[in-house]
């Protein structure tokens, strides 16, 4: 029988579990509390080494690996990394037969071989070789690393030992079985969702990448035990060309793949108005376990490869409200090619999941940090942007059309 939650909103853990309740850490730590009461993160866990610093895509390439070390840095000088209540783990390489869950072993052979420096006409065919997936040294090193940290971060939460567990450098939802794609190669989001759900986990997960989460879906299509949601900008202005509204999962897993396209042009409010609409219904209806969830940065304005008009006030929005379902987190990174805003961004979205963000640090600035500024010392928060007029106008007409095809495609196989 499908469960329901009915007390998402109030104290339950997924109705078996304790609340929690109050905020811990030093005095400095004063936390933006939620008018709806919503978990409380009280162990996290940033997932990061000196050896991820280590690995770096071709110079050209606009996919930069040093985000996660920059974030860190940036948590680090403001007084929010690490706390009696949050620490550093390192990473465990995932292995063989953690890769194997997913991706083929042909497929994981080439990425050796390319590896090393050995690279054929035919490794095209898998996805090797073009400039979103570019062949250099270590890929493999640096792929099988990243996806073992997104699965060390389900480790921790599935054992009880942190409730949050943060792996920036994780987020490669394009990779399919045999295929890289989209500066992805190993799918790290697939393989931790697989290994909650295979320990009998109800996963929640949702993508608010900028791209559609592609690989994702493909693993989950069929199954009902990983409800993926996918909030990205539509597939007719953006790679990887695809997720629509009628995509909604088939046989058993009929009603458990949304997505949730955007036109170019949105802002905060028409996003976050679709966010509410569905989300939290959706969530309350499934009543997860655990959310898994990829925090891509590429929605932002100023990103140079997509083409919304976001502030990184959104995704704190959002993750204020994904607390609410009360369930412990994995997180991922993502998309976010310009990477001093991503690297902010997701120092924000850290402090905001943990509950450690200053009163202070919100407001500073009078509005925040400007939009393609780096200058963090202002408040990790961007000043707010709206789109007005006729630009407003036309997205929000295309994004109330979205949302009630969602709930007219899906909402019926959840009663709601």
């Amino acid at each position: 029988m499908r469960r329901s939650c009915p007390d998402l909103y109030r104290d339950c853990f997924h109705c078996t579990g304790p609340a929690f309740s109050g905020v811990r850490g030093s005095d400095r730590e004063r936390t933006i509390r939620n008018e709806v009461a919503g978990m409380t993160i009280t162990t996290a866990a940033f997932i990061h080494s000196e050896e991820i610093d280590q690995y770096h895509y071709p110079a050209n390439c606009p996919f930069k690996t040093e985000r996660a070390g920059e974030t860190k840095r940036i948590l680090s000088s403001m007084g929010y990394y690490t706390g009696s209540s949050r620490r550093e783990v390192a990473p465990a390489a995932a292995a063989t037969g953690e890769l194997h869950m997913f991706h083929t072993p042909a497929y994981l052979d080439m990425l050796r071989r390319v590896s090393a420096g050995n690279i054929r006409p035919e490794d095209l065919a898998m996805g090797i070789g073009t400039d979103e997936t570019p062949a250099f040294k270590d890929l493999y090193n640096y792929s099988v690393l990243a996806a073992g940290g997104s699965l060390t971060a389900a480790r921790l939460v599935l054992e009880g030992t942190v409730d949050l567990a943060f792996n920036p450098s994780g987020g490669y939802h394009h990779a399919r079985p045999e295929q890289a794609g989209g500066f992805c190669y190993v799918n790290d989001v697939v393989l931790a969702c697989m290994a909650l759900a295979n320990a009998g986990k109800r996963v929640l997960c949702l993508d608010i990448d900028a791209h559609h989460g592609n690989g994702t879906q493909e693993a989950f299509y069929a199954s009902p035990h990983v409800f993926t949601i996918s909030f990205h900008e539509s597939g007719e202005t953006l790679y990887p060309w695809g997720g629509k509204e009628e995509e909604i999962g088939e046989g058993d897993g009929r009603g458990y793949n949304v997505n949730m396209p955007f036109p170019a042009g949105t802002d905060d409010d028409a996003y976050l108005s679709a966010f509410r609409d569905l989300v939290p219904p959706l969530a309350r209806a499934f009543c997860p376990d655990i959310v898994v969830l990829e925090i891509g940065m590429d929605t932002l304005s100023v990103d140079p490869l997509t083409h919304l008009s976001m502030t990184n006030n959104a995704t704190a929005d959002m993750l204020q409200q994904v607390l609410q379902f009360n369930a412990p987190i994995v997180a991922v990174g993502g998309g976010g090619y310009s990477p001093a805003d991503t690297a902010r961004g997701w120092a924000l979205a850290w402090s905001v999941l943990c509950g450690i963000e200053l009163e202070e640090d919100m407001y500073m600035g009078l509005g925040g940090v400007f939009l393609g500024s780096s200058e963090w010392n202002a408040g990790l928060r961007d000043k707010h942007f709206y789109v007005r007029g006729d630009e407003k106008a036309r997205v929000m007409a295309a994004v109330e059309k979205s949302v009630e095809s969602v709930k007219k495609l899906v909402f019926p196989v959840h009663g709601l």
